[in-house]
């Protein structure tokens, strides 16, 4: 998951739509940009990669799906970049980009399931978190599951609450722990796991037809709904723009920054096939890499990843929980969502976005619990929430090109560019499968009565246009046989 930055001067900011207007002098060039973009695509996910992939995919179909996601996420990547250049409205992020593109509704679901995602994100680091400590207290935190850990979580979570509304913002001297906490311990994983690799378990059922019974494309398939968490947030690149001293430096930031994380991703997951076979590693508990890395050097490495681990994520939780209130409150300035989202208090933050966000946040950590869900099934919901966003992104970046394809910098190249990342998007969707299409169903369609309260607020009318009505009728269809689903037991996640 992604970490997004912020410095003194500016709130979080991301695709769903904050600002960087207070930014100061155009002073960052490419390897100042390209740090930035590094830093905020590289989040926890990178330390649960080595389990979460192996329980979808052996070696072979692994390296087939993250050719897949190189491609594909990088048309996405730059997509943003095209529409951070060409859209109106630039800094309505996945929010702006869906209302400028299909309307009101649509732009209203997708900053919903953009908050939806976040959410679930940071229940996620939740887990992680007492996940991590139950590596050294496994009685007393498990695997982030046991009533100590959900105290844990909850003191942990209204404590962030006391800071964010007393208006702390994530220091940039603190970004820079945060991202050397985090890098270090992966380039030292990396270094060691490369010196203990066996090529032998490397290669064993390299296609995964004895471990997994699986077919290669069902283990690409599963494995592709992973990768989405690995660059969720990758959308946030643009927002530095305003501090470049070159704004083409922002899509070779975008690439060359890209392509550093996903060879780091590449390199933990292969490096780690060759420590531990498919069935060992599926059986770790996250953070896997402590485990893996444990297996390859002893105990040491795995307290190493996980210092690195509770640095990082706990200081990320910040951005994130604020990232959370940010898209509420600026959907709700646009009038999108009730207004009273909006409120400011004297320290300047949202106040009611942040406790509307930190109970939600308080109910999921209540019902993971006692649902018994785990990391890998948040992770994967979360995934699954932020395709509609992206989708909706893609297909305005398709039109914007095609509408400007002669000139504003735009062509042919950027309309296949959009397309790509479009088709990639479905494909994610696809590849998610039925059952997480219909679980988002039902986090989608309560999110009417928001949007409703919103428009009565706003007196607009109508609050909804005929095609508005359809998109969602079509919702609607998917909650029911969700619901349906549930009760016959025929739709799970697990």
């Amino acid at each position: 998951m992604a970490t997004p930055l912020t410095t003194p001067d500016t709130e979080p900011t991301s695709g769903s739509g904050g600002t960087d207007g207070d930014q100061k002098q155009s002073t960052l060039g490419l390897p100042q940009l390209t740090a930035l973009v590094v830093g905020s695509m590289v989040g926890g996910g990178i330390f649960g990669l080595p389990m979460n992939m192996a329980q979808a995919a052996a070696p072979g179909p692994l390296l087939i799906g993250w050719g897949i996601t190189g491609v594909g996420m990088l048309m996405l990547a730059l997509t943003f970049t095209l529409l951070a250049r060409l859209a109106p409205n630039p800094d309505g992020g996945v929010y702006g980009y869906a209302r400028d593109g299909f309307g009101r509704f649509l732009g209203f679901s997708s900053a919903w399931g953009y908050w939806i995602s976040a959410l679930l994100g940071n229940l996620s680091y939740f887990i992680l978190v007492f996940s991590t400590l139950g590596l050294w207290w496994p009685s007393i935190f498990g695997e982030g599951n046991t009533l100590a850990s959900l105290a844990g979580q909850t003191v942990l979570l209204w404590l962030y609450v006391a800071l964010m509304l007393r208006g702390v913002r994530e220091a940039a001297g603190f970004n820079l722990v945060i991202t050397i906490a985090k890098i270090v311990p992966i380039l030292a994983f990396v270094v060691l796991t490369a010196v203990a690799w066996d090529y032998g378990v490397f290669s064993t059922d390299f296609w995964g037809h004895e471990t997994t019974g699986d077919s290669i494309l069902t283990q690409v398939r599963g494995m592709m709904i992973v990768t989405v968490w690995m660059f969720v947030g990758i959308e946030g690149a643009t927002v530095y723009s305003q501090r470049a001293r070159n704004r083409k430096d922002i899509s070779k930031a975008t690439v060359v920054g890209f392509l550093g994380v996903i060879a780091l991703l590449v390199a933990v997951n292969m490096l780690s096939a060759g420590i531990l076979s498919q069935a060992e590693l599926a059986g770790l508990q996250d953070p896997s890499m402590a485990g893996v890395l444990k297996e390859a050097v002893g105990p040491w490495g795995a307290g190493l990843v996980s210092v690195g681990l509770l640095v990082s994520v706990i200081g990320a939780l910040l951005a994130w929980m604020l990232l959370c209130a940010e898209i509420l409150s600026v959907t709700a300035r646009d009038g999108a969502m009730p207004r009273g989202l909006a409120t400011e208090n004297k320290h300047g933050t949202a106040t009611w976005s942040v406790l509307v966000s930190a109970l939600a946040l308080q109910a999921s950590i209540i019902y993971a619990h006692f649902a018994g869900s785990n990391y890998l099934v948040v992770i994967l919901m979360a995934g699954s929430m932020i395709l509609l966003p992206y989708l909706l992104s893609a297909l305005y970046g398709a039109a914007l090109a095609w509408r400007h394809r002669n000139g504003r910098g735009a062509s042919m190249v950027h309309v296949v560019m959009a397309a790509i990342a479009a088709l990639y998007s479905l494909w994610l969707i696809y590849a998610g499968g039925l059952n997480y299409l219909l679980m988002t169903m039902l986090f989608y369609v309560p999110g009417l009565l928001v949007y409703l309260w919103a428009q009565k607020e706003g007196r607009v009318r109508p609050a909804m246009k005929g095609y508005e009505w359809v998109v969602f009728g079509i919702m609607l269809v998917g909650f029911i046989a969700a619901v349906v689903g549930l009760q016959q037991g025929w739709l799970s996640t697990e």
